[in-house]
């Protein structure tokens, strides 16, 4: 009988995973019956945009995190396809630091090609999963929403694609119910435009905050005030942006920090993280951890140490993301492929947790955790046929990309990289970040 695995996500990791298996196919392994289930009508994951906010189409809680005029924040030179080149999918080399519109093509890209759409099931909400220690595999039970069906199906292997970035952390402070502006979390900001003209508190001292701050500045918010627990962000903000100590409690307009300064805002934006969240798995299933280097439970950073025949790809912090949701997927198809032996013994598994998070609290230093996260998927590479490609090259282009930042935060995005892959060097962009209000395709990739 011909094994089965289940592939929960059409996002990046989920379609690294479709695309590790066609590879094997094109080489003459002979693969697994494989079923992705895509809660979305379309692949992509977070790099699908959609204006809803709350609920779908549905009545399913939104996916996405994306909003419109997001660029991407770190070099495209660090997460390139080893397999598949910008510069083979746009037959040209294009800026290092690409709108949303053009990633979401470059990914799509690489699966159109592969032909990997047919094993995707759209529309297609998980509803429960369940191991069956006797049988030995998976039930999954699966709502079809377009034909609003729920019907069950078994797998030998459930390999968990649905990311972490979907289910917000929601803090809760004095005054919130009565503030007379808006709130929004991170993941419901839509547009930078809703806040022309506005003075915006951003909760948060991490990308999120940087980022959807920066485009609150761009599309010309009044002021930008952006607050931190523990330590500022430190970087160099144009005059209408200041940096203040935690949010203390809110009083109708008025925010009140801890410092004894306080600052009248109109709307307040929580970029206060995301939760590991899986509704869809019992206890014995479920990834719990927080949001690092090494995952709790995981062994190699894939293998639930519970119950190996349960993966979990992109579960970690990132530094490294397409190209290393690529290290994850190949490893764990040749786990399943039976050409990697995961140990008996659960000791083993999770010594190995244990040391990869003894090593990352060894030094919190930036450089290191690069270092860190390359190291593990130069590790994972090594085991299998994924195209070996310059992950020092990658890091160097990260460490590049942290000095500009540290240079001018305004302008990081004017600067360019080369290519791991190709070794070509990234043309500088037509025209710089703040005056390119235009985020499409056609914008961003004319002469």
């Amino acid at each position: 009988m011909t094994k089965r695995v289940a592939v929960i996500g059409a996002g990046p990791s989920g379609l690294a995973q479709l695309r590790a298996f066609q590879s094997a196919a094109q080489k003459g392994a002979e693969i697994p019956e494989v079923v992705c289930f895509e809660k979305q009508s379309n692949w992509g994951g977070l790099w699908n945009y959609t204006w809803r906010t709350g609920v779908d189409e549905n009545g399913e809680p939104v996916h996405g995190s994306m909003y419109r005029y997001l660029w991407s924040n770190g070099p495209k030179e660090g997460l390139e396809f080893a397999d598949y080149s910008f510069e083979e999918h746009f037959g040209k080399q294009i800026a290092s630091y690409p709108p949303r519109a053009v990633l979401f093509d470059y990914i799509e890209g690489r699966v159109i090609k592969a032909d990997v759409r047919k094993w995707i099931r759209f529309s297609s909400v998980i509803r429960w999963v369940e191991y069956d220690a006797e049988k030995g595999d998976f039930e999954v039970t699966v709502h079809d929403m377009v034909e609003d069906r729920v019907y069950k199906e078994r797998f030998d292997n459930v390999i968990i694609a649905s990311g972490h970035f979907s289910s917000p952390n929601v803090p809760e402070y004095e005054g919130f119910a009565q503030f007379n502006g808006r709130i929004v979390h991170a993941h419901d900001f839509r547009d930078a435009r809703e806040f022309e003209g506005k003075d915006v508190l951003l909760m948060g001292s991490s990308y999120s905050a940087e980022d959807i701050g920066s485009q609150c500045w761009k599309y010309g918010a009044n002021s930008v005030t952006t607050c931190y627990r523990s330590a500022p962000m430190g970087f160099k903000w144009p005059d209408n942006w200041e940096e203040k100590p935690a949010l203390q409690k809110v009083e109708g307009k008025t925010a009140y920090f801890a410092d004894g300064s306080s600052k009248d805002v109109d709307a307040i934006i929580l970029c206060t993280g995301y939760k590991h969240y899986f509704p869809f798995l019992p206890d014995d299933l479920r990834l719990k951890t927080k949001n690092r280097l090494a995952t709790a439970d995981l062994y190699k950073g894939v293998v639930y140490t519970h119950n190996p025949k349960l993966f979990y790809l992109g579960m970690q912090d990132q530094w490294f993301t397409f190209n290393m949701f690529d290290a994850q997927a190949w490893y764990v198809r040749d786990i399943i492929l039976g050409r990697i032996e995961v140990p008996t013994d659960k000791a083993v598994l999770e010594a190995d947790v244990v040391e990869r998070v003894e090593r990352e609290d060894a030094d919190d230093d930036v450089k290191y955790a690069i270092k860190y996260q390359a190291d593990y998927v130069k590790e994972l590479v090594a085991d299998t046929d994924y195209p070996s490609f310059d992950i020092d090259g990658a890091c160097e282009a990260f460490f590049e990309w942290k000095k500009h930042k540290a240079k001018d935060i305004m302008d990081f995005r004017n600067n360019s990289y080369r290519s791991v892959i190709t070794g070509t060097m990234a043309p500088v962009h037509h025209t710089p970040w703040k005056d390119a209000l235009d985020d499409s395709m056609e914008a961003y990739l004319q002469n």
